[in-house]
Parts: C-alpha cells; structure tokens; sequence
C-alpha cells in the first residue's frame, strides 16, 4: 500500500490546496494532509483550527487522512511508514525553495521520495498569504477558499481584538 504525506501550514487551505490533495489521492492508496505545528511561522490559525477547517472537505476521499505534525517532516514521515511527500508547486517562483527543500529531505531520509504536483492553471497564483491578506481588507476570497474557510477569516478579521 502506497503512503504519501502532504505536508503544509494551510493557514488556511485554498482550493489550490484541495485540488493538490485530489491528485495526491488518486495516486496514493493512502494520503495522510500533515498539518504544520510551526509557532515562527506565526499563524492566524491554531493547528485545531486548521485540521477542523480541512476536515469537512476530506468527505469524497476515503483514502485521506489529517493530523498535525511539529519537527522535522522527514521524521513524521518515517514513524508514518510514508513512501513519498507530495508538494504543490504554483509558479516557478517556488520551485527553487522546494528544490532545495527536497534535496535537503532526501539527504535526512533517502528512502523517502519528494513528489511535485502542479495544481490546476486557475489556483496558479492563490497563495494562503494573498488569500489572508485580502481577507483582512474586507475583499471576497470564496474564489479562491471553501465556504467555511471564508467565514473563518471574516471572523478572525473582524472580531473586536482584546
């Protein structure tokens, strides 16, 4: 049985995320979506926020699973048995930093391979950042993230701050 992980932030998920995930399941017998526990990165989402946020959308993929992770990716992926780590990649302006980060992977782990996966041409330019940053301003982001998603942030940006 073939095992992949699909590691991120998603903070929050895009559909160019979701659409990643799709192609990860039809090439996987199991697909594990490892949520990043990664404090520097600062995070508008709790990881507990972002797994709820992701859960709902795993409905159609009986093969998916979501846990969050903290460390080393290759760590995680050795105590999941995992055979590959699948990644997206939007524009070229990403592949150098997931070159080297692969390279980098292998080295701690060789027997694991990094897979790229290009998500469909319409979510080539939807990052988590831009989606938040719009989000913030007011603007509508249910192009670019599921329903929930879009209601978690115009509640983040505008509940009263402490």
């Amino acid at each position: 049985m073939r095992h992949c992980i699909y590691p991120g932030t998603f903070d929050p998920i895009t559909y160019g995320h979701l659409d990643v995930l799709r192609r990860a399941a039809r090439l996987f017998d199991r697909v594990t979506v490892a949520v990043a526990v990664n404090p520097g990165k600062g995070p508008l989402f709790t990881a507990d926020e972002r797994i709820a946020m992701i859960q709902p959308h795993l409905a159609e993929w009986p093969n998916v699973a979501i846990t969050s992770f903290g460390g080393l990716l290759m760590e995680f992926a050795r105590e999941q048995k995992a055979d590959a780590i699948i990644r997206g990649l939007r524009a070229l302006s990403d592949f150098e930093f997931e070159f080297n980060m692969a390279l980098m992977n292998r080295h701690l782990e060789p027997t694991i391979e990094t897979l790229f996966v290009m998500p469909n041409e319409q979510f080539s330019y939807c990052s988590s950042t831009l989606v938040k940053q719009v989000a913030r301003y007011g603007g509508d982001v249910n192009h670019f993230v599921p329903a929930n998603v879009a209601a978690a942030l115009r509640r983040s940006f505008t509940a009263p701050k402490p």
